[in-house]
């Protein structure tokens, strides 16, 4: 080897140290690589090399997981294997199977940093226990593909793959804004519409009238009531703002939804136990499993964009009855202090009192107070409405462990379950059968009867009852999931929380 193959060797074996020093780095675990006995696992045997040509071709593959292969060094971790048997390719290997095993197990991200509104219980890995499992393995590229998800992440997976064949062959038209479109009128907009539509891949009738294209006719009406309620908006076949946002989502940010979902699966428990509640805010959807099947499903309310449901991980015990409704501070000095300005009993009817403070009952007198001089921001008294058939929890209550103050419950507002986009409330769950669900909850144990509670109700009592059994529970915000069959079904990212997701994967 003469001075100059010295010299590009160093600097191959240089790169490769900080190739792997990087990836050590970026491994969102703590701890340094260990050695397994100062044996090899990638050089110096046929089987070492076999387990490292199936790690490439896994690395190779990530972009099927939504992963970028670039994350784990695919180039240098190539041509480490091609060309040699020195630590540093020891090394290198190492790190990247760390760091792609690590990020396809549990996820790329740790939720809980890049969103206020995340809370969840992420699950972790070492690195010794990827080693050892890798070692072992008698099959290492069954291993490595075992580590995914199951449920309906190979169906997103499929989604993945489909609309990325979309991009650059399927046509996008996008469709103007302007006032509210409703069936029967005459608009421009129409025949754009009508493309719009058929690059959906829906079937379009051409117009009833040749003379009449730009006619808002009952045809693109129905296919748009459809594409409402699939999408969670309110279905009424009237172009809107958000109608007209959602049919102008690009085919990147539908890639870009399907990619933030499989994280999101990524970082859930690989099991879910197999008594759990599974709140979906994205699609205003709720399935109570007991045993391992789903038992009960119901429509939800879930928070607004400026008020919106957190992710989380908590667990229920039981509920309560004619629950009172305290106030949290931000709503009482948002919407009730301009209430009460205009005028000081104007929240008695509703059946709401006021305290002088959070520590006792001691009653306020709203006349008595110049609620002109009270900032918003630092609302000082606790407001309560009674039990009753206005209260904002409903009858039912269902309190679970939190930071955000958040909770399922019943609703006054029934109605509001008819619509299609249901984010109306301050961030809480409100469910539409709460005392069905109760009924499975308790799955005919403990004595419990619907037909007793709803006396207790009708009494105005005050009553707590425990579940036989903790129930977990996932609040979630899906976007993408999979049907039965294995269709993807889109939801409007409505709380933006995709484009973080896919920002923050993209960061080391």
């Amino acid at each position: 080897m003469d001075e100059s193959d010295v010299s590009c060797y160093t600097r191959r074996v240089n790169r490769l140290r900080f190739i792997a020093a990087l990836l050590a780095f970026m491994i969102p675990l703590s701890g340094s690589v260990p050695a397994l006995a100062n044996e090899t696992l990638w050089t110096g045997s046929a089987a070492n090399r076999a387990r490292a040509d199936a790690l490439v071709a896994a690395i190779r593959s990530a972009a099927d997981h939504g992963l970028d292969p670039k994350w784990y060094g695919l180039a240098e971790v190539e041509k480490a294997v091609e060309s040699g048997t020195d630590p540093a390719t020891e090394t290198l290997l190492t790190a990247a199977f760390v760091a792609y095993a690590s990020d396809l197990s549990t996820g790329r991200v740790r939720a809980n940093r890049i969103d206020k509104d995340i809370d969840i219980i992420q699950r972790k890995v070492e690195r010794t226990d990827l080693l050892k499992a890798a070692a072992e393995a008698s099959d290492f590229s069954t291993y490595l593909a075992n580590l995914a998800p199951k449920g309906d992440y190979p169906a997103l997976q499929k989604a993945l793959a489909v609309w990325r064949d979309k991009r650059g062959k399927a046509a996008f038209t996008q469709l103007p804004n302007g006032n509210l479109l409703k069936p029967g009128m005459t608009d421009p907009r129409v025949p754009i519409l009508r493309q719009r539509l058929a690059e959906l891949d829906l079937v379009v009738p051409e117009p009833a009238a040749v003379a009449a294209p730009a006619l808002y006719d009952e045809p693109p009406a129905t296919l748009i009531k459809s594409y409402q309620e699939t999408k969670g908006l309110t279905v009424d076949g009237i172009i809107g703002a958000k109608t007209t946002q959602s049919l102008n989502t690009t085919i990147d940010e539908r890639i870009d939804q399907i990619i933030a979902n499989l994280e999101r699966r990524r970082r859930l428990p690989a099991d879910l136990r197999s008594r759990h509640v599974l709140v979906n805010a994205g699609d205003y959807s709720m399935t109570f499993v007991d045993d391992g099947r789903p038992v009960f499903q119901s429509l939800v309310i879930v928070g607004t964009p400026k008020d919106p449901t957190p992710e989380i991980q908590s667990t229920m015990r039981g509920f309560q009855t004619n629950p009172y409704w305290t106030v949290p501070q931000s709503i009482s000095g948002e919407e009730y202090l301009p209430m009460l300005r205009r005028d000081p009993n104007a929240l008695q009817a509703a059946g709401f009192r006021i305290f002088e403070n959070w520590s006792d009952d001691t009653e306020l007198d709203p006349a008595s107070v110049d609620w002109s001089s009270i900032h918003p921001k630092a609302f000082p008294y606790r407001i309560r409405q009674e039990p009753g058939a206005g209260n904002a929890l409903g009858y039912i209550f269902f309190p679970f462990p939190n930071r955000y103050g958040i909770y399922m419950h019943d609703t006054a507002n029934r109605w509001l379950f008819t619509e299609g986009s249901r984010n109306f409330s301050h961030g809480c769950i409100r469910l539409q059968n709460p005392l069905d669900f109760a009924e499975k909850a308790f799955g005919g144990k403990s004595g419990f009867s619907k037909e007793r509670v709803r006396q207790v109700i009708d009494s105005g009592q005050q009553a707590h009852y425990t579940f036989p059994e903790p129930i977990t529970l996932y609040v979630t915000y899906r976007t993408v999931t999979a049907s039965a069959d294995g269709v993807p079904i889109f939801r409007d990212d409505v709380y933006g929380r995709d484009r973080r997701v896919v920002r923050a994967m993209a960061k080391p």
